[in-house]
Formats: structure tokens, sequence, C-alpha cells
């Protein structure tokens, strides 16, 4: 008898609905949020840079930062742009699919 191993999105259809419904809406944009705000940490360790340096070239708050690398704010796109353009000299491509 085969045993069938459930895939990952079948368990997020498990726990939060099937893609679309309220539920499972909300968490994958608090997925990608998280998402989003790794890269930006990741980015910016990599440039060797403190979340003040960064503040200073962005002219963001460090808390507001902080908070997005620990994926606990929405950024706007023009945000995420300014953070990752003009602080840390990365391209910013956006894919709608």
């Amino acid at each position: 008898m085969k045993e069938h191993l459930t895939t990952f999105d079948e368990h997020l259809d498990k726990k939060y609905g099937p893609h679309g419904s309220p539920k499972r809406t909300n968490f994958e944009i608090k997925a990608k949020a998280f998402a989003i705000g790794e890269i930006i940490r990741d980015a910016r360790k990599e440039a060797k840079m403190t979340q003040e340096q960064l503040t200073e070239r962005a002219g963001t708050k460090k808390s507001f930062i902080s908070r997005i690398e620990n994926g606990k704010s929405d950024i706007q796109l023009s945000t995420l742009y300014k953070l990752m353009e003009i602080g840390l000299g990365k391209r910013v491509n956006l894919t709608i699919g």
C-alpha cells in the first residue's frame, strides 16, 4: 500500500482554506511581507550595512526597517524601491502573473 504524502499546498488548503478564500489570502499576504523583509535584511547584510546606515541612505526610520525585516509591517512599493535602489543599490523587478 502506497502512503500518500501531503503536499505543502494541501497542507495550506487544510489549514487556511483554498486559494482565493479570505483566510488563505490573508495568510499569503503575511507570508509575502515576511519574505520581502528577509530579502531586505539579506541585501542589507550583503552590503555590510547596519539598519542605521540604511536609514540614513534611504531616509526612513530604524524602527520601520526593523519592523519590515521582522515581517511586522507592510511596505509600500515606493518604499521598497527606496530601500532597495537608493539605500542598497539593488534593482527591483516586479512581475505580476
